[in-house]
Formats: C-alpha cells, sequence, structure tokens
C-alpha cells in the first residue's frame, strides 16, 4: 500500500525578500537576445556543414513572485531555453540578468551564485535522482556541495520532505526505485528547495504523472510559492495546467517566442495565429465541442533551415508576401509584463499586410494554408 502525503505545516514567511537586491519593480531575471545552435558535422574532415537554431534570438523577463508558462510544439525550444537559463549549456549569444546584476560577467554574480538563486526541477523523475544515494542523502547533496556541514544538510533534508509532503522517517533513507512517480517528483521538488532559490524552472515537471497525482503536485508548486516567495518557470506541453498555474504565457515556435502576455489575455484573445491554432488543439471535455477538423495542419519546418521571414507563414492561413521578405518582431514591449505582444505583421498597422491592424478574432479560420498563401505570392 502506497503511503499518504503527510499533512504540511509551513509557516508563513513574511512579504519581501531579504536576498532582493533590485527592489520589486526589477525584474528578478531578464532574458535578452539569448541564442544556440548546435552544429552539424560531416563528412571526410568532420566540419560543420549546418546548423540547428534550437533557440534563435529569444529575450523576456520574468518578474518577482510570477509564474511565467511557456507552451508551443515538441522541437520549439522550451527544455533547450531552460538548460541555457540553467548554464548546463554554454550558450552562443545573449545576456542573463539576475535581480539587476549580469550572470557570468565581469562585475556581475557568479555562475555558482545563480545556481544558488535558480534551480531546476526535470521531466523524468528517476532519472534525475542518484540511484545509489537514499533520498535524504540526495537532498543534502546540494548544500554539502555549498559548504553546509553534513549533520546540518541532512536535517535540512528531512525538514524539507516533510515540506512536501514526504514523512522523512518513512521516505528519507529509501531509494529512488522504492517511490512512486508522484513521491520522486516530490523529492525532486525537495532537492531544488535544498538552496533557498528564489526561481525555480519547472520543465514538464508533472507530465509523466497521472492526473491525480498531478493535481497533488501543482497544489503543493502553489503552496510552496505562496509560503517561499518563489517565482516559477513553467514549461508544459499541457494548455489547461498552464492557464491554471501561470500569471503570464509565453508562446515558442521553432525556436523564436511568437507571443508573450497575461495568461488571460493571451486564453481569452490570442494576437498570433499559431497561439490560436495551439489553443484550438486542445483537447475539450464537453462532448458538444469536439475538434472535428485540426487548427494546424502540416509539420513544423526544419530548424535546420527554416523559412525566411515569418517561420510559421507556411502553415499560415493568413500569409502574404510581405511575410517571405520581413521577419516580424516582439520589439521591446516584450519586456513589459503588462504588454501583450506578438511577432506577426497582423498586428503592426504600418507592415504593409492586407489584414494589419485588425484583430485575429476578426478573421476568417477557413482558408487553408496552402491556398492564402499560393494567393498571396
Amino acid at each position: 500500500m502506497t503511503a499518504q502525503p503527510t499533512e504540511r505545516h509551513l509557516q508563513p514567511v513574511p512579504p519581501g525578500d531579504n536576498n532582493d537586491r533590485g527592489g520589486k519593480a526589477q525584474p528578478l531575471l531578464i532574458v535578452q537576445n539569448l541564442q544556440k545552435y548546435f552544429p552539424i558535422r560531416g563528412g571526410v574532415l568532420n566540419r560543420k556543414v549546418a546548423e540547428v537554431k534550437a533557440v534563435d534570438d529569444v529575450s523576456f523577463s520574468v518578474m518577482k513572485g510570477e509564474t511565467l508558462g511557456i507552451v508551443g510544439e515538441s522541437g520549439c525550444g522550451k527544455s533547450t531555453l531552460a538548460r541555457l537559463l540553467m548554464h548546463l549549456m554554454p550558450r552562443d549569444k545573449g545576456t542573463l540578468v539576475f535581480d539587476g546584476d549580469p550572470v557570468d560577467e565581469p562585475h556581475g554574480i557568479t555562475l555558482r551564485e545563480l545556481r544558488r538563486n535558480m534551480q531546476m526541477v526535470f521531466q523524468d523523475s528517476y532519472s534525475s535522482l542518484n540511484p545509489r544515494l537514499p533520498v535524504v542523502d540526495s537532498i543534502a547533496y546540494g548544500p554539502t556541495v555549498h559548504g553546509v556541514a553534513t549533520s546540518e544538510a541532512k536535517i535540512k533534508a528531512r525538514g524539507l520532505l516533510e515540506k512536501v509532503g514526504l514523512r522523512p522517517d518513512l521516505f528519507g533513507g529509501r531509494y529512488p526505485h522504492e517511490l512512486s512517480g508522484g513521491q520522486k517528483q516530490r523529492v525532486n521538488i525537495a532537492r531544488a528547495l535544498a538552496l533557498d532559490p528564489r526561481m525555480l524552472i519547472l520543465d514538464e515537471a508533472v507530465s509523466a504523472l497521472d492526473k491525480s497525482v498531478e493535481a497533488q503536485v501543482l497544489n503543493l508548486l502553489g503552496y510552496l510559492k505562496r509560503h517561499l516567495n518563489l517565482t516559477y518557470i513553467f514549461i508544459s506541453h499541457d494548455l489547461h495546467v498552464v492557464q491554471y498555474i501561470s500569471d503570464r504565457v509565453l508562446v515558442m515556435y521553432l525556436g523564436q517566442v511568437v507571443e508573450i502576455g497575461p495568461v488571460d489575455r493571451i486564453y481569452n484573445a490570442p494576437k498570433h495565429p499559431y497561439t490560436r491554432a495551439l489553443l484550438q488543439s486542445a483537447l475539450e471535455i464537453d462532448p458538444e465541442h469536439r475538434i472535428e477538423t485540426p487548427p494546424l495542419v502540416g509539420d513544423p519546418p526544419n530548424p535546420i533551415n527554416p523559412p525566411s521571414g515569418c517561420r510559421f507563414r507556411t502553415r499560415c492561413p493568413y500569409a502574404e508576401a510581405i511575410c517571405e521578405r520581413e521577419t516580424p518582431k516582439l520589439g521591446k514591449a516584450a519586456e513589459n509584463p503588462a504588454e501583450h505582444v506578438a511577432a506577426c505583421h497582423i498586428t503592426n498597422p504600418v507592415a504593409g499586410h492586407s489584414m494589419a491592424g485588425r484583430t485575429l478574432q476578426s478573421l476568417p479560420v477557413e482558408a487553408s494554408a496552402p491556398r492564402a498563401l499560393a494567393a498571396a505570392l
């Protein structure tokens, strides 16, 4: 019989953060022009013959205390973006600013300081835990590396187990293979909290769980966020979960940000055709509102050689010649948390698109992408 999680008794922390350096209005994380290309090598000399443009000129900001949801199709660059933020792989270009301090730059904060303030919860709860370490040792490992005494680190690890709803006397000595999926993910959350971070990056943290356990973990994340003054970057394919947990949503397509804004405005009035198609693809439990026609057809283009101009134009029902010639930009407004912006020529009244200035909700949805594109070109 699976042991039931214990009831959590967290004492609410006072508002504010003792580690806050830039003030409430200062974004906790600013990402500017982030880029990562993966080389493809071949030939006799193993030279670079092409590049996979996994993350291409991505910019956004995350305010203190908010949850930023990141959505998009598989292969759009969400997990690569998360690993770049954590510096688990080197970036080609771009800058990161954490609470006003540039990361890994002169007169900024070091990677060691960044990782003390920002931690990550991975999708695969089993492979991200060391199978040779008991749960308590896995959680205590991070503080030990950062100079905390082993005995003190284990005391803290047991306290964190209790905070995530697992009895330390029952689960502390267990190994990962002795835990269920939901219990392993709770351990991963506890391990991420071991260094008292200010931000958590949750990369598909609930996608491998069944719905009942998923609901428990989501409620736990909300509970911890309120009581520990945390900021989340939440990556998921589940649009309903993102809507439930997020304050703002960032939509990615083929390595680029195509739309960002408050969650209610994006879900109720999306500005980018891809965002609308993505939301329409979400399954409904109401049998009267079943999806009878696919809102989006075709596969995403090859990231090795993406289309010129707007990368979504090959699948967009409103594509015109301007979409092939010029790349739409989000602009500096994307860094304002109150703004709702999209990288689409339709949203720019002076872009030269025949439908420029109109809302996406006023446009027809019947046209197929090939017909619209052929008429435009």
